[in-house]
Protein backbone atom coordinates (compact mmCIF):
# COMPACT_ATOMS: atom_id res chain seq x y z
CA UNK A 1 0.00 0.00 0.00
CA UNK A 2 1.59 3.38 -1.04
CA UNK A 3 1.71 6.30 1.61
CA UNK A 4 -0.78 8.08 0.35
CA UNK A 5 -3.30 5.38 0.54
CA UNK A 6 -2.21 4.62 4.45
CA UNK A 7 -2.80 8.01 5.57
CA UNK A 8 -6.26 8.08 3.98
CA UNK A 9 -6.84 4.39 5.75
CA UNK A 10 -5.66 5.38 9.44
CA UNK A 11 -7.11 9.08 8.95
CA UNK A 12 -10.49 6.59 8.23
CA UNK A 13 -9.89 4.23 11.11
CA UNK A 14 -9.53 7.59 13.39
CA UNK A 15 -12.51 9.00 12.47
CA UNK A 16 -14.62 6.10 13.48
CA UNK A 17 -12.72 5.91 16.27
CA UNK A 18 -13.32 9.82 17.76
CA UNK A 19 -17.51 9.04 16.27
CA UNK A 20 -17.68 7.33 20.08
CA UNK A 21 -15.28 9.60 21.98
CA UNK A 22 -16.64 12.07 24.78
CA UNK A 23 -15.33 15.93 23.27
CA UNK A 24 -11.92 16.46 24.78
CA UNK A 25 -10.81 12.67 24.98
CA UNK A 26 -7.17 12.64 24.35
CA UNK A 27 -6.02 10.23 21.14
CA UNK A 28 -3.55 7.39 22.25
CA UNK A 29 -0.20 9.20 21.15
CA UNK A 30 1.73 8.30 18.10
CA UNK A 31 4.00 5.73 19.53
CA UNK A 32 0.88 3.55 20.29
CA UNK A 33 -1.34 4.54 16.86
CA UNK A 34 2.29 4.07 14.90
CA UNK A 35 2.49 0.25 16.80
CA UNK A 36 -1.36 -0.81 16.57
CA UNK A 37 -2.06 0.14 13.21
CA UNK A 38 1.54 -1.06 11.85
CA UNK A 39 2.25 2.28 10.34
CA UNK A 40 5.28 4.77 10.14
CA UNK A 41 5.34 7.77 12.73
CA UNK A 42 5.02 9.98 9.14
CA UNK A 43 1.87 8.38 8.56
CA UNK A 44 0.80 8.83 12.03
CA UNK A 45 1.35 12.58 11.55
CA UNK A 46 0.30 13.26 8.52
CA UNK A 47 -3.41 10.92 9.51
CA UNK A 48 -3.32 13.72 12.43
CA UNK A 49 -2.70 16.81 10.60
CA UNK A 50 -6.01 15.52 8.18
CA UNK A 51 -8.15 15.38 10.92
CA UNK A 52 -6.89 18.70 12.45
CA UNK A 53 -7.60 20.37 9.06
CA UNK A 54 -11.06 18.64 9.36
CA UNK A 55 -12.02 20.63 12.54
CA UNK A 56 -12.56 16.96 14.45
CA UNK A 57 -8.98 17.12 16.17
CA UNK A 58 -7.16 19.89 17.64
CA UNK A 59 -3.42 19.57 19.33
CA UNK A 60 -2.19 20.96 21.89
CA UNK A 61 1.97 21.02 22.27
CA UNK A 62 2.93 19.27 25.41
CA UNK A 63 -0.48 17.52 26.04
CA UNK A 64 -1.23 15.40 23.21
CA UNK A 65 -4.11 15.55 20.82
CA UNK A 66 -8.19 16.16 21.79
CA UNK A 67 -11.01 15.35 20.33
CA UNK A 68 -12.52 18.82 19.21
CA UNK A 69 -15.26 19.97 21.78
CA UNK A 70 -17.48 21.72 18.72
CA UNK A 71 -16.99 19.42 15.83
CA UNK A 72 -17.40 21.74 12.76
CA UNK A 73 -20.75 22.27 11.21
CA UNK A 74 -21.93 22.75 8.13
CA UNK A 75 -22.25 25.69 6.56
CA UNK A 76 -25.60 26.42 4.77
CA UNK A 77 -25.13 26.90 1.29
CA UNK A 78 -26.28 30.97 -0.44
CA UNK A 79 -27.85 31.27 -3.68
CA UNK A 80 -25.34 31.67 -5.75
CA UNK A 81 -26.93 32.10 -8.69
CA UNK A 82 -26.30 35.47 -9.11
CA UNK A 83 -22.43 34.24 -10.44
CA UNK A 84 -23.90 32.82 -13.75
CA UNK A 85 -24.60 36.30 -14.87
CA UNK A 86 -21.64 38.31 -13.82
CA UNK A 87 -19.39 35.32 -15.31
CA UNK A 88 -21.07 35.41 -18.62
CA UNK A 89 -21.46 39.46 -18.73
CA UNK A 90 -19.78 41.26 -22.35
CA UNK A 91 -16.92 42.94 -22.09
CA UNK A 92 -17.26 46.72 -21.75
CA UNK A 93 -16.37 47.35 -25.67
CA UNK A 94 -16.84 45.18 -28.65
CA UNK A 95 -13.51 45.62 -30.10
CA UNK A 96 -12.30 43.63 -27.33
CA UNK A 97 -14.87 40.65 -27.35
CA UNK A 98 -12.26 37.69 -27.60
CA UNK A 99 -15.43 34.87 -27.20
CA UNK A 100 -16.90 32.99 -24.30
CA UNK A 101 -14.49 34.11 -20.74
CA UNK A 102 -14.30 30.32 -20.03
CA UNK A 103 -11.32 28.25 -19.14
CA UNK A 104 -11.31 24.32 -19.76
CA UNK A 105 -9.10 22.84 -17.70
CA UNK A 106 -10.39 19.41 -17.95
CA UNK A 107 -7.81 18.34 -19.89
CA UNK A 108 -5.13 19.29 -17.63
CA UNK A 109 -7.03 17.87 -14.63
CA UNK A 110 -7.15 14.31 -15.58
CA UNK A 111 -3.24 14.21 -15.18
CA UNK A 112 -3.18 15.69 -12.11
CA UNK A 113 -5.91 13.80 -10.41
CA UNK A 114 -4.92 10.68 -8.66
CA UNK A 115 -7.15 7.41 -9.47
CA UNK A 116 -7.83 5.26 -6.11
CA UNK A 117 -5.66 2.68 -4.93
CA UNK A 118 -7.00 -0.02 -6.55
CA UNK A 119 -6.91 1.70 -10.22
CA UNK A 120 -3.93 1.30 -12.15
CA UNK A 121 -2.93 4.79 -13.28
CA UNK A 122 -2.30 4.86 -17.41
CA UNK A 123 -3.49 8.55 -17.81
CA UNK A 124 -1.48 10.20 -14.77
CA UNK A 125 1.42 13.14 -15.89
CA UNK A 126 3.87 12.92 -13.50
CA UNK A 127 6.97 10.14 -11.90
CA UNK A 128 5.42 7.78 -9.20
CA UNK A 129 7.69 8.18 -6.15
CA UNK A 130 9.45 5.31 -6.96
CA UNK A 131 11.23 7.51 -10.15
CA UNK A 132 11.59 10.38 -8.35
CA UNK A 133 15.28 11.34 -6.75
CA UNK A 134 13.65 11.82 -3.01
CA UNK A 135 17.26 11.50 -1.32
CA UNK A 136 18.97 13.53 -3.69
CA UNK A 137 16.06 16.09 -3.05
CA UNK A 138 16.13 15.66 0.31
CA UNK A 139 19.61 16.57 0.63
CA UNK A 140 19.43 19.14 -1.95
CA UNK A 141 16.59 20.51 0.11
CA UNK A 142 18.77 20.81 3.34
CA UNK A 143 21.80 22.12 2.33
CA UNK A 144 19.40 24.93 0.53
CA UNK A 145 18.37 25.95 3.71
CA UNK A 146 21.51 26.33 5.31
CA UNK A 147 22.47 28.85 2.13
CA UNK A 148 22.92 32.27 3.75
CA UNK A 149 19.94 34.45 2.67
CA UNK A 150 17.72 31.63 1.20
CA UNK A 151 15.05 33.07 2.95
CA UNK A 152 15.21 36.57 1.65
CA UNK A 153 13.50 37.89 -1.61
CA UNK A 154 15.06 36.74 -5.05
CA UNK A 155 15.47 38.99 -8.10
CA UNK A 156 12.47 38.73 -10.07
CA UNK A 157 14.11 36.87 -13.19
CA UNK A 158 15.46 34.38 -10.76
CA UNK A 159 18.93 33.28 -9.00
CA UNK A 160 21.70 34.56 -11.83
CA UNK A 161 23.43 31.08 -10.59
CA UNK A 162 20.30 29.11 -11.72
CA UNK A 163 20.11 31.69 -14.64
CA UNK A 164 23.10 30.42 -15.82
CA UNK A 165 22.72 26.83 -15.61
CA UNK A 166 19.83 26.91 -17.63
CA UNK A 167 21.16 29.21 -20.41
CA UNK A 168 24.48 26.43 -20.86
CA UNK A 169 21.63 23.43 -20.55
CA UNK A 170 19.72 24.61 -23.44
CA UNK A 171 22.14 26.60 -25.94
CA UNK A 172 25.31 24.52 -24.67
CA UNK A 173 28.26 25.71 -23.65
CA UNK A 174 29.33 28.36 -26.39
CA UNK A 175 25.44 28.47 -27.67
CA UNK A 176 23.29 31.59 -28.14
CA UNK A 177 22.00 32.07 -24.68
CA UNK A 178 22.94 33.71 -21.68
CA UNK A 179 22.05 33.75 -17.96
CA UNK A 180 20.42 37.56 -19.09
CA UNK A 181 18.13 35.24 -21.63
CA UNK A 182 16.97 33.38 -18.84
CA UNK A 183 13.83 33.89 -16.51
CA UNK A 184 13.37 31.69 -13.61
CA UNK A 185 9.02 30.47 -13.45
CA UNK A 186 6.95 27.99 -11.40
CA UNK A 187 6.92 25.30 -13.66
CA UNK A 188 6.34 24.63 -17.36
CA UNK A 189 2.73 25.05 -17.27
CA UNK A 190 3.58 28.85 -15.78
CA UNK A 191 5.98 29.80 -18.25
CA UNK A 192 3.56 28.56 -21.25
CA UNK A 193 1.02 31.18 -19.63
CA UNK A 194 3.83 33.70 -19.36
CA UNK A 195 4.46 33.35 -22.98
CA UNK A 196 1.22 33.15 -24.38
CA UNK A 197 0.06 36.17 -22.73
CA UNK A 198 3.10 38.33 -23.14
CA UNK A 199 3.05 37.35 -26.84
CA UNK A 200 -0.40 37.29 -28.12
CA UNK A 201 -3.06 39.73 -27.82
CA UNK A 202 -6.56 38.61 -26.67
CA UNK A 203 -8.48 37.84 -29.93
CA UNK A 204 -5.65 36.64 -32.07
CA UNK A 205 -4.80 33.34 -33.41
CA UNK A 206 -1.70 30.93 -32.10
CA UNK A 207 -1.01 28.00 -34.17
CA UNK A 208 -0.65 24.72 -32.20
CA UNK A 209 0.22 21.45 -33.38
CA UNK A 210 -2.85 18.91 -34.23
CA UNK A 211 -2.86 17.00 -31.51
CA UNK A 212 -1.34 19.33 -28.89
CA UNK A 213 -0.77 18.84 -24.99
CA UNK A 214 -4.30 19.94 -23.53
CA UNK A 215 -2.52 22.27 -21.12
CA UNK A 216 -1.54 24.43 -24.34
CA UNK A 217 -5.38 24.72 -25.45
CA UNK A 218 -6.31 25.84 -22.19
CA UNK A 219 -4.07 28.43 -21.65
CA UNK A 220 -4.86 30.00 -25.15
CA UNK A 221 -8.39 30.00 -24.71
CA UNK A 222 -8.32 31.36 -21.23
CA UNK A 223 -5.89 33.85 -22.17
CA UNK A 224 -9.10 34.68 -24.66
CA UNK A 225 -6.80 33.53 -27.66
CA UNK A 226 -7.98 31.40 -30.68
CA UNK A 227 -6.02 27.96 -31.17
CA UNK A 228 -5.27 27.33 -34.81
CA UNK A 229 -4.52 23.42 -35.36
CA UNK A 230 -1.43 22.35 -37.72
CA UNK A 231 -1.96 18.53 -38.37
CA UNK A 232 0.84 16.68 -37.05
CA UNK A 233 2.60 13.01 -38.36
CA UNK A 234 5.86 11.00 -37.44
CA UNK A 235 8.08 13.29 -38.76
CA UNK A 236 6.53 16.51 -36.05
CA UNK A 237 4.75 19.32 -37.46
CA UNK A 238 3.82 18.88 -41.28
CA UNK A 239 5.59 21.90 -42.55
CA UNK A 240 3.81 22.69 -45.80
CA UNK A 241 0.74 23.01 -43.76
CA UNK A 242 2.54 25.30 -41.24
CA UNK A 243 3.12 27.72 -44.25
CA UNK A 244 -0.51 27.98 -45.27
CA UNK A 245 -2.06 28.66 -41.48
CA UNK A 246 0.44 31.37 -41.22
CA UNK A 247 -0.55 32.71 -44.28
CA UNK A 248 -4.30 32.17 -43.81
CA UNK A 249 -4.56 33.81 -40.33
CA UNK A 250 -1.68 36.18 -40.11
CA UNK A 251 -0.78 34.85 -36.46
CA UNK A 252 2.39 35.93 -34.90
CA UNK A 253 2.83 33.12 -32.83
CA UNK A 254 3.21 29.33 -33.05
CA UNK A 255 3.54 26.57 -29.78
CA UNK A 256 5.02 22.98 -30.35
CA UNK A 257 7.38 20.28 -28.76
CA UNK A 258 9.68 19.18 -31.65
CA UNK A 259 10.66 16.71 -28.98
CA UNK A 260 8.81 13.36 -27.88
CA UNK A 261 6.26 15.53 -28.59
CA UNK A 262 2.74 14.78 -26.64
CA UNK A 263 0.66 13.02 -27.12
CA UNK A 264 2.62 11.38 -30.42
CA UNK A 265 5.73 11.16 -29.50
CA UNK A 266 7.04 12.57 -32.60
CA UNK A 267 9.87 14.27 -33.06
CA UNK A 268 10.61 16.64 -35.62
CA UNK A 269 12.91 15.46 -38.04
CA UNK A 270 16.28 17.74 -39.57
CA UNK A 271 15.11 19.21 -42.79
CA UNK A 272 11.67 20.15 -41.00
CA UNK A 273 13.67 22.23 -37.82
CA UNK A 274 15.07 24.17 -40.24
CA UNK A 275 11.80 24.86 -41.74
CA UNK A 276 9.93 25.79 -38.91
CA UNK A 277 12.65 28.71 -37.95
CA UNK A 278 12.58 29.32 -42.22
CA UNK A 279 8.10 29.50 -41.97
CA UNK A 280 8.31 31.46 -38.87
CA UNK A 281 11.29 34.08 -39.58
CA UNK A 282 9.10 35.00 -43.02
CA UNK A 283 6.04 35.58 -41.14
CA UNK A 284 7.70 37.80 -38.39
CA UNK A 285 6.17 35.13 -36.19
CA UNK A 286 7.23 33.82 -32.80
CA UNK A 287 8.02 29.80 -32.03
CA UNK A 288 7.28 28.55 -27.93
CA UNK A 289 8.96 25.84 -28.05
CA UNK A 290 8.09 23.51 -25.02
CA UNK A 291 10.74 21.11 -24.23
CA UNK A 292 9.42 19.25 -21.30
CA UNK A 293 10.86 16.31 -22.34
CA UNK A 294 14.47 17.11 -22.97
CA UNK A 295 15.31 14.82 -19.62
CA UNK A 296 13.08 12.10 -20.66
CA UNK A 297 15.24 10.05 -23.37
CA UNK A 298 15.14 6.39 -22.91
CA UNK A 299 18.62 4.47 -22.20
CA UNK A 300 19.97 3.34 -25.78
CA UNK A 301 18.15 5.69 -27.45
CA UNK A 302 20.32 8.26 -29.93
CA UNK A 303 21.52 11.32 -28.63
CA UNK A 304 18.55 14.34 -29.60
CA UNK A 305 19.04 16.77 -31.56
CA UNK A 306 19.53 20.19 -29.66
CA UNK A 307 16.72 22.80 -28.66
CA UNK A 308 15.45 24.84 -31.83
CA UNK A 309 16.92 27.43 -29.34
CA UNK A 310 20.08 26.38 -29.50
CA UNK A 311 20.07 26.96 -33.45
CA UNK A 312 18.18 30.53 -33.45
CA UNK A 313 20.64 33.75 -33.00
CA UNK A 314 17.59 35.92 -34.31
CA UNK A 315 14.85 35.70 -31.15
CA UNK A 316 12.05 33.72 -33.24
CA UNK A 317 12.03 30.69 -30.32
CA UNK A 318 11.15 31.30 -26.74
CA UNK A 319 11.87 28.85 -24.87
CA UNK A 320 10.39 26.45 -21.82
CA UNK A 321 12.39 24.16 -20.38
CA UNK A 322 11.29 22.57 -16.69
CA UNK A 323 12.65 20.75 -14.52
CA UNK A 324 9.50 18.55 -12.77
CA UNK A 325 9.52 15.76 -15.45
CA UNK A 326 12.46 14.35 -14.45
CA UNK A 327 12.61 15.48 -10.48
CA UNK A 328 9.38 15.50 -8.58
CA UNK A 329 5.50 17.29 -9.24
CA UNK A 330 6.73 19.50 -6.25
CA UNK A 331 9.87 21.03 -7.68
CA UNK A 332 7.91 23.62 -9.56
CA UNK A 333 11.15 25.22 -11.16
CA UNK A 334 11.29 26.44 -15.33
CA UNK A 335 13.50 28.35 -17.03
CA UNK A 336 11.53 30.65 -20.14
CA UNK A 337 14.72 31.97 -22.63
CA UNK A 338 14.21 34.63 -24.81
CA UNK A 339 16.10 37.35 -26.57
CA UNK A 340 15.30 40.96 -27.61
CA UNK A 341 12.06 43.05 -26.75
CA UNK A 342 9.93 40.00 -25.99
CA UNK A 343 12.12 39.45 -23.09
CA UNK A 344 11.10 42.48 -21.61
CA UNK A 345 7.25 41.89 -22.23
CA UNK A 346 7.54 38.29 -20.58
CA UNK A 347 9.56 39.81 -18.01
CA UNK A 348 6.29 42.29 -16.88
CA UNK A 349 4.30 39.48 -17.56
CA UNK A 350 5.94 37.43 -15.67
CA UNK A 351 6.12 39.86 -12.60
CA UNK A 352 3.03 40.75 -12.07
CA UNK A 353 1.16 37.47 -12.47
CA UNK A 354 3.57 35.46 -10.00
CA UNK A 355 6.42 38.65 -8.58
CA UNK A 356 9.32 35.86 -8.11
CA UNK A 357 9.70 31.54 -7.80
CA UNK A 358 10.48 31.03 -4.68
CA UNK A 359 14.27 31.82 -3.38
CA UNK A 360 14.44 28.15 -0.97
CA UNK A 361 12.65 26.17 -3.94
CA UNK A 362 15.42 27.94 -6.22
CA UNK A 363 18.09 27.57 -3.73
CA UNK A 364 17.31 23.69 -3.87
CA UNK A 365 17.14 23.22 -7.36
CA UNK A 366 20.52 24.79 -7.92
CA UNK A 367 21.63 22.11 -5.41
CA UNK A 368 20.14 19.28 -7.07
CA UNK A 369 21.64 20.22 -10.48
CA UNK A 370 25.04 20.76 -9.04
CA UNK A 371 25.14 17.22 -7.28
CA UNK A 372 26.38 14.15 -8.53
CA UNK A 373 23.15 12.16 -7.79
CA UNK A 374 21.48 14.30 -10.52
CA UNK A 375 23.60 12.49 -13.01
CA UNK A 376 23.15 8.75 -11.17
CA UNK A 377 19.22 9.92 -11.21
CA UNK A 378 19.19 10.74 -14.78
CA UNK A 379 20.79 7.93 -15.79
CA UNK A 380 18.50 5.72 -13.90
CA UNK A 381 15.26 7.29 -14.97
CA UNK A 382 16.62 6.55 -18.64
CA UNK A 383 16.86 2.72 -17.65
CA UNK A 384 13.51 2.70 -15.86
CA UNK A 385 11.36 4.86 -18.83
CA UNK A 386 13.36 2.66 -21.30
CA UNK A 387 12.09 -0.73 -19.22
CA UNK A 388 8.45 0.47 -18.71
CA UNK A 389 8.63 1.62 -22.35
CA UNK A 390 9.48 -1.90 -23.43
CA UNK A 391 7.16 -3.52 -20.74
CA UNK A 392 3.69 -1.49 -22.14
CA UNK A 393 4.74 -2.36 -25.76
CA UNK A 394 4.49 -6.07 -24.93
CA UNK A 395 1.74 -5.88 -22.77
CA UNK A 396 -0.34 -4.32 -26.19
CA UNK A 397 1.33 -6.84 -28.29
CA UNK A 398 -0.15 -9.68 -26.31
CA UNK A 399 -3.48 -8.24 -25.40
CA UNK A 400 -4.36 -5.40 -27.78
CA UNK A 401 -1.74 -5.76 -31.07
CA UNK A 402 -4.12 -4.02 -33.15
CA UNK A 403 -2.95 -1.16 -31.11
CA UNK A 404 -0.01 -0.71 -31.41
CA UNK A 405 2.02 2.57 -32.48
CA UNK A 406 4.10 2.02 -36.04
CA UNK A 407 7.22 3.99 -34.48
CA UNK A 408 7.02 3.57 -30.65
CA UNK A 409 9.35 6.65 -29.24
CA UNK A 410 12.11 6.51 -27.79
CA UNK A 411 11.92 9.27 -25.41
CA UNK A 412 8.95 10.87 -23.08
CA UNK A 413 6.36 8.54 -21.00
CA UNK A 414 3.43 7.81 -22.99
CA UNK A 415 2.12 5.88 -26.67
CA UNK A 416 -0.46 7.54 -28.59
CA UNK A 417 -2.97 4.54 -29.56
CA UNK A 418 -5.26 5.46 -32.58
CA UNK A 419 -8.68 3.17 -32.25
CA UNK A 420 -10.65 1.89 -34.96
CA UNK A 421 -12.89 4.05 -36.74
CA UNK A 422 -16.19 4.22 -35.70
CA UNK A 423 -14.97 3.48 -31.87
CA UNK A 424 -16.44 5.51 -28.63
CA UNK A 425 -13.12 6.45 -27.00
CA UNK A 426 -15.34 7.92 -24.58
CA UNK A 427 -16.88 4.28 -24.18
CA UNK A 428 -13.49 2.27 -23.97
CA UNK A 429 -12.23 5.09 -21.33
CA UNK A 430 -15.23 4.93 -18.61
CA UNK A 431 -15.02 1.31 -19.37
CA UNK A 432 -11.60 0.72 -18.65
CA UNK A 433 -12.26 3.01 -15.37
CA UNK A 434 -14.60 0.37 -14.25
CA UNK A 435 -12.92 -2.41 -14.67
CA UNK A 436 -9.90 -0.79 -12.89
CA UNK A 437 -7.81 1.29 -15.24
CA UNK A 438 -7.58 4.95 -16.06
CA UNK A 439 -6.70 5.76 -19.44
CA UNK A 440 -6.91 9.61 -21.40
CA UNK A 441 -9.46 9.26 -24.52
CA UNK A 442 -7.93 11.14 -27.20
CA UNK A 443 -10.37 14.46 -28.12
CA UNK A 444 -8.72 16.68 -25.09
CA UNK A 445 -5.54 16.68 -27.40
CA UNK A 446 -7.07 18.41 -30.48
CA UNK A 447 -8.29 21.82 -30.99
CA UNK A 448 -11.07 21.45 -33.40
CA UNK A 449 -13.04 17.77 -34.37
CA UNK A 450 -10.50 14.58 -33.77
CA UNK A 451 -9.83 13.09 -37.03
CA UNK A 452 -10.18 9.37 -35.34
CA UNK A 453 -10.59 8.10 -31.87
CA UNK A 454 -7.42 7.64 -29.73
CA UNK A 455 -6.08 6.63 -26.19
CA UNK A 456 -3.32 7.89 -24.36
CA UNK A 457 -1.21 5.49 -22.45
CA UNK A 458 0.95 6.69 -19.45
CA UNK A 459 3.61 4.65 -18.17
CA UNK A 460 5.36 6.77 -15.34
CA UNK A 461 2.69 6.70 -12.59
CA UNK A 462 2.45 3.00 -11.41
CA UNK A 463 4.59 1.81 -9.31
CA UNK A 464 6.70 -0.92 -11.43
CA UNK A 465 6.45 -2.74 -14.60
CA UNK A 466 3.58 -4.93 -13.02
CA UNK A 467 0.72 -2.92 -12.98
CA UNK A 468 1.23 -1.77 -16.63
CA UNK A 469 1.12 -5.67 -17.47
CA UNK A 470 -2.07 -5.64 -15.42
CA UNK A 471 -3.87 -2.42 -16.75
CA UNK A 472 -3.30 -3.51 -20.50
CA UNK A 473 -4.99 -6.71 -19.19
CA UNK A 474 -7.94 -4.56 -18.21
CA UNK A 475 -8.09 -2.49 -21.21
CA UNK A 476 -8.09 -5.24 -23.21
CA UNK A 477 -11.07 -6.39 -21.36
CA UNK A 478 -12.74 -3.42 -21.79
CA UNK A 479 -11.97 -2.83 -25.41
CA UNK A 480 -12.58 -5.90 -26.30
CA UNK A 481 -15.86 -5.54 -27.77
CA UNK A 482 -14.94 -2.49 -29.77
CA UNK A 483 -11.30 -3.73 -30.91
CA UNK A 484 -11.92 -6.88 -32.06
CA UNK A 485 -15.11 -7.18 -33.67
Amino acid sequence: MNNGSSVERLAALLRAELEHCPPGRKLPSSRTLTARHQVSPVTVSRAIAVLTAEGLVVARPGAGVFKAVDPPTATPLGDVSWQEVALSAAPPHPAVDAGPRAADASGVLATLSAPPPEVVDLSGGYPHASLQPERALAAALARAGRRPGTWSRPPVEGLPELREWFARDIGGPSGPLGASDVLITSGGQSALTCALRALAAPGSPVLVESPTYPGTLAVARAAGLRPVPVPVDADGIRTDLLADAFAATRARLLVCQPLFHNPTGAVLSGPRRAEVLRVARRAGAFVVEDDFARRLVHAGSPVPAPPLAAEDPDGVVVHIRSLTKSSAPSLRVAALTARGPALERLRAVHAVDSLFVPRPLQETALELVGSSAWARHLRALAAALRDRRAALLAALTARLPALLPARPPQGGYHLWLRLPEGVDERAVAAGALRLGVAVTPGAAYFAAEPPAPHLRLSYVSTPGTAQLEQGVQRLARAADAWVRR
